[in-house]
């Protein structure tokens, strides 16, 4: 702890009656001129609790003094108390310009100067234990921060992990289905992107559009608890069969309900919504809940654009690929069940990103199911 009173005075008078005053509670150093006060403190500034300093001295005077301290720095670490004999405000003021912590006039009362000295060295004291507890603290939140980063990357890894585990089960099960899911993720990325520009109602910010593309991928996982030969199928399905593959989105949603411990509970939930209701329609004519209008997770709403899209314009073993305007068209005319005129807005400025990105993407996935289900 700094315990040594450093007294600047070209008066040998007033040096010894400071020292006098404060030599019962500190350690003291004296200085007869600016110029051996400067040498003492580029020495002992680390032990020096507060300086006593006067301004009319020869040489170097207390203001060439202050503004040496205010040059290496260290204003900010060591009190300086004046004690002058200038009556000026002007001189005052000029002193306190350099964050001086006190001013006394000479002749000066030896309580007055004991009790400001103490009072000052108290108080810097204190400042100093807060700044010192304050950098402590700072320290310990950035490494508690980097700490919960990294943990937060390893939980976001295994979330995209689980998704794209997810993704390829489909694949397997489905051997057109890898694609697919890779082409409803980008096309999905474009939409949700857009959408915050018009509609921030939708809270759609990065970190969630993210979510939602990633969790995208398991929009079809309930298609793996679909029998072979429906699943399979390479012509046009019977009611019955339709029925049986209506239900890959409750069968979905159900294996992933079963999960969602394993996994962060925002992905969870949005895989959920996605998996369940990519089929919903705006009007309430969708399936498996006849879910309407914004009732429709939007999550889901984005998802289910992106996969229609990507069912009309791949090339499939029963029919050839629909041309992207085509496609566009049957979409905002509202051929493959309806969608919200604020997502359609949004789907109708990003066209030609769909566009390049469905050339960029092999049309050797598969959709088969997806163009039946929503474009009968």
């Amino acid at each position: 702890m700094r315990n040594t009173v450093l007294i600047v005075d070209d008066a040998e008078l007033n040096r010894e009656i400071l020292a006098e005053i404060l030599g019962n509670e500190y350690n003291i150093m004296l200085a007869e001129d600016g110029k051996v006060a400067l040498q003492i403190l580029e020495s002992n500034h680390e032990d020096i609790a507060v300086l006593l300093l006067d301004l009319n001295m020869p040489e170097i005077d207390g203001f060439d003094v202050l503004k040496e301290m205010q040059r290496r720095d260290l204003m900010n670490r060591i009190p300086v108390l004046i004690i002058s004999g200038e009556t000026s405000l002007n001189v005052e003021r000029k002193c306190f310009e350099y964050n001086i912590s006190d001013f006394i006039r000479k002749p000066f009362d030896n309580t007055l100067v004991r009790r400001r000295v103490n009072n000052i060295v108290k108080l810097f004291q204190y400042q100093n234990e807060l700044e010192d507890t304050v950098s402590m603290q700072t320290k310990e939140l950035r490494e508690q921060y980097q700490l919960l980063k990294k943990q937060a990357e390893k939980l976001h890894k295994r979330n995209t992990d689980i998704i794209d585990i997810l993704g390829t089960v489909v694949e397997y099960r489905d051997f057109e289905s890898g694609e697919h899911v890779m082409r409803v993720k980008g096309f999905t990325k474009i939409l949700a992107q857009e959408i915050p520009k018009d509609y921030p109602e939708y809270g759609l910010t990065d970190e969630i559009i993210e979510v939602i593309v990633s969790a995208s991928a398991t929009h079809d996982i309930g298609k793996i608890a679909i029998p072979d030969n429906i699943l399979l199928k390479p012509g046009r399905l019977t009611d019955e069969e339709f029925a049986c593959m209506k239900s890959h989105t409750t069968r979905g949603s159900e294996i992933l309900n079963n999960i969602k411990y394993i996994w962060d509970e925002e992905y969870a939930q949005v895989s959920y919504d996605i998996c369940r209701h990519h089929h919903e329609r705006y009007d309430g004519k969708g399936y498996p809940d006849g879910l309407a209008g914004e009732d429709i997770p939007i999550a889901a709403q984005i998802v289910s654009i992106a996969d229609v899209y990507d069912a009309l314009v791949s090339e499939r073993v029963y029919k050839k690929a629909f041309s992207k305007d085509e496609a566009f068209q049957m979409i905002i005319n509202g051929k493959c069940g309806v969608f919200s005129p604020k997502l359609l807005k949004c789907f109708s400025r990003v066209k030609k990103e769909f566009e390049e990105l469905a050339d960029r993407y092999s049309t050797s996935g598969s959709a088969q199911q997806v163009y039946e289900n929503n474009c009968e």
